[in-house]
């Protein structure tokens, strides 16, 4: 791949987010309603090839339990105000009402109050009764600590989501996560993440993951780029990370690891241009945190906006602009691709040709 000259001492190569690329029609048309957006991973079949971020602007135990009948996957984040407050309910609308300049030193403030494992068994249990598939979250430094509580609690599928997560992490402090042994050792699906190059990518499918996060530093609430200068294109990450999936197929004698685009999908096209670059499935949070029924309450914010010593996110204010169903199945309102996510990406199938995800993988695309 040619690289650029940056300087006399530093090159690299060009790398395309998805406002770079564009989809290229086939030669037919398909009906949208001909057209299926299903997917699978492990045992588990879903309707919808989303994923809803572990972010509590986005997900409460009821909207993970909502979007959960919907079809997608609603994921719990387990290091949120849901596991450290019996009822976060008014901290929540607190933050929304907070200043700018006032909302992160809060924010460190009401996420200082430590994890109750009592509450992530509580919150886990309620989801579970309502009957869809339980997906929860923890960050790698928390994974040890509770993962024997979410597992037992009856969680269907155990995601370890970071800024960057990887395979090999070397700490002199304390011993770390050994990814292998632990995917190993539990009884559930893991999906962990995320990851952003080919060779991560790699070896974290080697640990034996069902599903890889591919993304980092590029939502619509981390500050991650200006921080710590870390991001990656998302097109080119996602194509990276699935020719590792290709060839660690080809090393494991087939074993698929699924690969998710988890970062910069503001809008529906977003998420036709990641499945398009080879992902299955996509998590997001900003646009659906701009539902009126999103526990945000037309605010967004991640675990790095409240990070105790080096914040690399912010609370932003996004707006709400209809329900959680509108947002995914319509009628827009609006012509931005902000609603109506699954309805687009129906179309956006159907007018290239394709009526399976898997399919819609190999469409072409082009660089704008």
């Amino acid at each position: 791949m040619t690289e650029i000259e940056i300087g006399r001492a530093k090159r690299g190569r060009r790398a395309y987010s998805f406002d770079d690329i564009a989809i290229v029609p086939s030669r037919r048309t398909r009906d949208p309603e001909e057209v299926s957006t299903a997917w699978q991973i492990d045992a588990y079949r879903f309707e919808l090839p989303i994923l809803a971020a572990p972010m509590d602007s986005v997900m409460s135990p009821e909207t993970a339990i909502a979007f959960g009948r919907y079809g997608g996957l609603g994921v719990l984040n387990l290091e949120g105000l849901w596991t450290r407050y019996d009822d976060p309910t008014d901290l929540l609308a607190g933050i929304a009402q907070l200043e700018t300049g006032d909302a992160v030193r809060r924010m460190q403030e009401v996420y200082a109050e430590p994890i109750k494992p009592e509450l992530i068994t509580e919150r886990v249990k309620q989801v579970r009764e309502a009957g869809v598939t339980v997906a929860a979250a923890l960050s790698p430094q928390r994974t040890k600590e509770f993962a024997k509580t979410v597992v037992d609690a009856g969680v269907d599928m155990f995601v370890i989501r970071g800024t960057t997560v990887s395979a090999e992490h070397v700490s002199g402090q304390a011993e770390p996560l050994n990814l292998k042994e632990f995917i190993y050792e539990l009884d559930v699906p893991v999906i962990v993440g995320g990851c952003a190059t080919y060779q991560a990518a790699l070896h974290l499918m080697r640990t034996g993951a069902a599903g890889v996060l591919v993304g980092f530093g590029g939502g619509a609430a981390h500050t991650t780029r200006t921080v710590l200068g870390v991001a990656v294109p998302m097109a080119s990450a996602v194509a990276d990370v699935a020719a590792a999936r290709r060839d660690y197929m080809d090393e494991s004698g087939g074993r698929y690891v699924h690969v998710i685009a988890d970062g910069s999908i503001g809008r529906s096209g977003d998420i036709a241009k990641a499945i398009a670059c080879g992902a299955d499935a996509v998590m997001i949070g900003s646009p659906l945190a701009r539902a009126t029924d999103a526990p945000g309450q037309g605010y967004h914010w991640g675990a790095e906006a409240h990070h105790t010593e080096l914040p690399r996110g912010e609370r932003v204010q996004i707006g709400s602009i209809g329900t959680l169903e509108e947002i995914l199945f319509g009628p827009s309102r609006v012509a931005d691709g902000t609603m109506n996510l699954v309805g687009a990406l129906r179309r956006a199938m159907a007018t290239t040709g394709y009526t399976e995800l898997k399919e819609f993988q190999r469409i072409e695309v082009v660089v704008q």
